[in-house]
């Protein structure tokens, strides 16, 4: 089997690694639209526990779910396409390097593949969290009177799109999702894969014998790295994403500056708490799903 096509193969999660994703939607949603709500209105909320009770009053439990099917769609539909990405990308910096297609990549050199992976895997993230981030952001865009009352569901969101927008209006907010996602996934992987050697050398074992604690804390430390990093990118994109309801949306550059000159640096990591309580056990899970899908597959292919 070729290399290339190992890589493809190996980067496809099996089931068990989709219900994970879908555990952790699950379990995560309250503290994403937490999230959400708080970047787009950071001035109603105090923090990210005010959030919640707030919306648990206002709306009820559904209101802290708002949104999950397009988040179960957008974990599974990015991740797919990221990982498969990944394995071709490394195949890509190996070619440019100059280097055989069996060769070991370096941590700088995983963490470019995985940044150059990000730009497929935002083509199929951006529509999903379109959708997504205005579902969650509903209630407050209707009692401020920015939109009329209108039905919250997935579909109504999505004909409202179409019929006002059309196809093009799913893709609200790419250029900061891309923005966002090609830094911070240098950082996840590179974070990941530099705290996987750490490891690796303090054990004095090989990375691909490591256990379960080691893969998981280097993954839920990817994770927070990304998010440390490009956390004010995704409080612009969601901004954009939700308050494009109205009509026309100013473009990245020109939102990132009237948030930090009208309401301060500090709008800008508006939500960053649940943020970073849900990402850790996250993306522990996430790459620790990869590795054990990947190692699966190796052993298949080598008997």
């Amino acid at each position: 089997m070729t290399p290339v096509f190992f890589q493809l193969v190996t980067s496809w999660f099996p089931l068990t690694c989709y219900a994970g994703g879908a555990a952790c939607v699950f379990s995560g949603q309250p503290l994403d639209t937490a999230k959400v709500k708080m970047q787009t209105f950071p001035n109603l909320y105090r923090g990210f526990v005010h959030c919640i009770s707030s919306t648990y009053k206002q709306v009820g439990l559904r209101g802290l779910y708002q949104g999950t099917t397009p988040a179960l769609m957008a974990n599974i539909a990015e991740n797919s396409v990221l990982f498969m990405s990944y394995g071709f990308c490394q195949q890509v910096i190996r070619f440019t390097a100059g280097l055989h297609a069996e060769a070991v990549l370096s941590d700088v050199q995983k963490a470019c593949a995985g940044s150059v992976a990000s730009i497929f895997s935002s083509l199929v993230l951006c529509p999903t969290e379109l959708v997504k981030c205005r579902l969650q952001a509903m209630y407050e865009m209707e009692s401020s009177g920015k939109i009329a009352k209108s039905q919250n569901t997935v579909w109504s969101v999505v004909k409202s799109i179409m019929r006002n927008e059309g196809p093009q209006g799913f893709f609200q907010g790419l250029t900061t999702t891309i923005a966002r996602e090609v830094p911070g996934y240098f950082c996840f992987f590179g974070a990941y894969e530099l705290c996987r050697t750490t490891f690796a050398d303090h054990m004095k074992c090989d990375k691909e014998d490591l256990g379960v604690a080691p893969i998981m804390f280097s993954g839920g430390f990817g994770g927070a790295c990304l998010w440390l990093v490009v956390y004010p990118f995704d409080c612009v994109k969601s901004r954009i994403q939700v308050m494009s309801m109205t009509g026309k949306q100013a473009g990245f550059f020109k939102t990132f500056t009237t948030i930090a000159r009208a309401e301060g640096v500090r709008a800008l990591y508006s939500g960053l708490a649940p943020t970073m309580v849900r990402t850790f056990p996250a993306n522990g899970a996430l790459f620790l799903g990869y590795e054990a899908s990947r190692k699966l597959m190796m052993k298949k292919f080598d008997s």
